[in-house]
């Protein structure tokens, strides 16, 4: 009897093996069977991509990504869906599929190709910089993401060029809004435009004004010490520029008259050596 019930398990066991081996064959033709279809879709989406059609080739990448998400294609399919949205103008649907790539497929070796696209599709919004300041901070933020993470990749180098670009937009806006305050006599808050230009956007063409600017505000309210001190920076950074000339005027109620002396002087000179070639 005991003989009897081992053979029996012993069958059971075999049975059992034999089946489970089986299914593991199933399993993997029937993965394979999705990576070939996936495949397929793909390269149906990348026909209709050169074709122009990107609305129905994106449609096609995301049926690729489902049919095998583990596959190495799934996240290519993602980032050629994003792209051809991109360069049609369909900016929502590329960042979209930018944002769900990133999250899905971390540390991807193309993510630095995913953030700069991302930030791109933020840029090429900005229209007006008194009206897009969201697209242009998000733009901003994804660049800066690119720079220090990815800081020796050619994404980097470009997004350095558009970032400068971004902080001109942003000064100008601060501008913008500091002459604004100028026109209705609300000195403070012209004031406090003015100082985030010199402390914030220090590397753009608006700096020189803003610091004029400071200094004839704040003279103009009775600080005179704070108008000298925005002077002398003024002067120490640009002292052949047009806007320190305009700041000096201001301190020196007798630059002037100094001014007409030298030129006086010039004409007197140019007269004598006239003069000798008489």
């Amino acid at each position: 009897m005991k003989n009897f019930l081992f053979s029996v398990c012993c069958l059971i066991l075999i049975l059992n093996f034999g089946c489970s081996k089986k299914e593991e064959k199933k399993t993997i033709l029937k993965q394979k069977n999705l990576e070939t279809q996936m495949i397929e879709v793909y390269n149906d989406a990348m026909k209709e991509f050169e074709k122009g059609d990107v609305i129905y080739a994106g449609k096609k990448f995301g049926e690729a990504e489902l049919l095998y998400p583990q596959s190495i294609w799934a996240p290519r399919a993602v980032l050629m869906s994003a792209y051809g949205y991109f360069s049609q103008g369909y900016y929502n649907d590329a960042i979209n599929n930018l944002e769900r790539f990133l999250i899905k497929y971390k540390k991807h070796p193309q993510s630095d190709y995913a953030y700069y696209l991302l930030a791109l599709c933020h840029y090429d919004q900005i229209i007006d910089e008194k009206k897009d300041l969201n697209e242009i901070l998000k733009a901003r933020k994804y660049f800066e993401v690119v720079i220090k993470n990815y800081p020796n990749t050619e994404y980097a180098l470009d997004s350095k060029y558009k970032l400068e670009l971004i902080l001109e937009v942003l000064a100008s806006k601060e501008m913008y809004l500091a002459r604004y305050y100028i026109e209705r006599q609300k000195w403070v808050p012209a004031i406090n435009r003015f100082k985030k230009i010199v402390n914030e956007y220090d590397t753009t063409i608006y700096v020189e004004e803003a610091l004029h600017r400071l200094v004839e505000l704040h003279y103009r309210v009775g600080l005179i010490d704070e108008a000298g001190k925005y002077a002398a920076l003024l002067g120490y950074n640009y002292n052949t520029s047009e806007w320190y000339e305009a700041s000096y005027r201001i301190l020196n109620k007798n630059y002037k008259k100094r001014k007409n002396m030298r030129k006086d002087k010039n004409d007197s000179l140019l007269k004598k050596f006239k003069d000798i070639f008489k």
